[in-house]
């Protein structure tokens, strides 16, 4: 079983949570069946619907449908995943900004190891 945490601020905010309880609860639960596939089988390919981001230590869990949510995480020491960042894709390819902060999440946390 790996554990899963999300991302936080260093004013202590976390913007996952916040995205979470601003959304439907339909979404709300998709997103809780990831984290608990997150929990379950890790960064891995045998979790469904989880595809690594190309060039980066990034993995993206997609929730498709009407509502189309990707997950961006990442492993930081040993079976830790960290959710760095969520948001609603509205276009074909996955925006940089989107991925940037993410990334910028990552050094935030990589910095304080």
């Amino acid at each position: 079983m790996y554990k899963v945490s999300f991302y936080r601020t260093k004013s202590g905010n976390t913007p996952i949570d916040d995205f979470i309880l601003k959304s439907e609860k339909s979404v709300q639960s998709k997103i809780s069946r990831q984290v608990k596939y997150l929990k379950e089988f890790g960064l891995t390919q045998s979790n469904p619907g989880l595809k690594k981001v190309a060039s980066t230590n990034l993995w993206e869990a997609r929730i498709l449908g009407r509502n189309n949510i990707r997950i961006i995480c990442v492993t930081i020491i040993n079976e830790r995943i960290v959710v760095l960042h969520i948001f609603k894709k509205k276009s074909q390819k996955t925006p940089r900004r989107e991925l940037k902060l993410a990334l910028t999440r990552y050094k935030d946390l990589t910095d304080d190891i």
